[in-house]
């Protein structure tokens, strides 16, 4: 308790100096945290993948489609247990700062294969039996108040015109994992669109098939003999995990995260340093009174703990402000973003990174000064005070 009360006192014997320490750490701290949820939310997509799902798409880009009658030749592969497809729609929601994803699918056979997708039965029943339903995520629904019933117009961009949805069914997720800002449409109604206007060729197309397997070890093996049935056709394909088809995404803004993480990692690095200086300037100005303390007996070992001890109670105070203001950070964050990130959750990984990183400015920063008043001479610590 004594040595506690001692590196209270050591610790704001200079106010100013100390808490624009604090106010350092706090933002650090906080910085540190946002920038580590964004990344974490980039993420998100491949976390919520399965093992049981492969992705097969056309060989040379996701821009091209592949024939639907691909379907019928994919389901007698050995190991596969359902096949559905979906094409992105791309539509706007009013303007184009309410995006969120849209997919046309086979309603059925896409849900069966997604059971992370919790919808009501009659709901379910209601979005099969109507062309012009849909079916939104929940968090979707609440951003826009939408509610089953009501209508909802996108304006199409890779579909030209003004589309009318009914909303049938809102979906709630299995877990946290599973991203309630997508909206559903039928695929059908899209093809027939496409029939009606003269571009029947392009109807029978998809974008991808999401392909159910039986046997997550089998991946590779039903992946290559979906491929090889497609081998020089006009449309090849090429089938992955689900896994590997969302970290492709990942990968084509992986800049963008390594400087957002190095970004991260620099600010503690600055933090750090000027914790670094707060603790040296610490230390010169009480040079005698390590000196005495030596004096009268107390071992190296006491100026040591004194000096890590107020360092890392600086750090750990600063650094505790900072994790409790990245909860209302991030959130005014994600609000201000609006529907570009589905999952954004301050983890616990990103927490303890946040109580490490504060454990290593308080340490470091002491290290230094630590070391040179172990080593103080006696007689020229006390000469300083004359």
């Amino acid at each position: 308790m004594f040595t506690l009360r001692l590196l209270l006192k050591n610790a704001f014997r200079h106010r100013l100096r100390t808490l624009l320490t604090m106010v350092g750490l706090v933002v650090a701290i906080s910085a540190f945290g946002l920038l580590r949820t964004i990344v974490d939310a980039w993420y998100a997509g491949v976390d919520a993948t399965s093992s049981t799902r492969l992705i097969t798409r056309n060989a040379i880009s996701l821009t091209f489609p592949l024939p639907l009658h691909y379907a019928e030749r994919v389901k007698g592969v050995d190991g596969v247990s359902g096949i559905s497809w979906a094409n992105w729609f791309g539509g706007i929601y009013i303007t184009e700062r309410n995006f969120f994803a849209q997919f046309a699918v086979d309603p059925p056979s896409y849900l069966a294969l997604y059971p992370e997708f919790v919808l009501d039965d009659d709901e379910k029943q209601a979005f099969f039996r109507d062309l012009q339903g849909a079916v939104v995520g929940r968090k979707l629904a609440r951003q826009f108040g939408w509610k089953v019933g009501d209508t909802v117009a996108l304006r199409g961009t890779i579909y030209p015109g003004t589309w009318s949805f009914t909303i049938r069914g809102i979906y709630e997720g299995k877990d946290a994992r599973t991203d309630e800002q997508q909206m559903f449409i039928h695929w059908k109604r899209l093809a027939e669109s496409i029939r009606a206007r003269n571009a029947g060729g392009q109807a029978d197309y998809v974008g991808v098939f999401v392909v159910g397997i039986r046997n997550p070890d089998e991946a590779p093996q039903v992946s290559q003999a979906i491929d090889r049935l497609f081998a020089n056709s006009l449309a090849e394909t090429r089938t992955e995990t689900e896994k590997a088809f969302q970290l492709g995404f990942v990968a084509m803004s992986e800049a963008i995260l390594i400087a957002v993480q190095a970004v991260s990692l620099i600010i503690i690095l600055i933090i750090m340093a000027v914790m670094a200086n707060t603790m040296t300037m610490t230390a010169r100005e009480r040079l005698a009174e390590y000196a005495t303390l030596k004096a009268l007996g107390f071992p190296p070992r006491f100026v040591v703990q004194l000096l890590f001890g107020e360092s890392l109670m600086i750090a750990l105070i600063g650094g505790a402000i900072g994790i409790a203001i990245t909860f209302p950070l991030a959130q005014a964050f994600v609000s201000a973003v609006g529907t570009l990130f589905p999952i954004f959750k301050v983890s616990t990984l990103t927490v303890a990174l946040q109580v490490l990183a504060c454990l290593t400015v308080g340490v470091v920063a002491a290290a230094w000064p630590a070391w040179k008043m172990s080593r103080i001479d006696i007689v020229q610590g006390l000469r300083h005070v004359a």
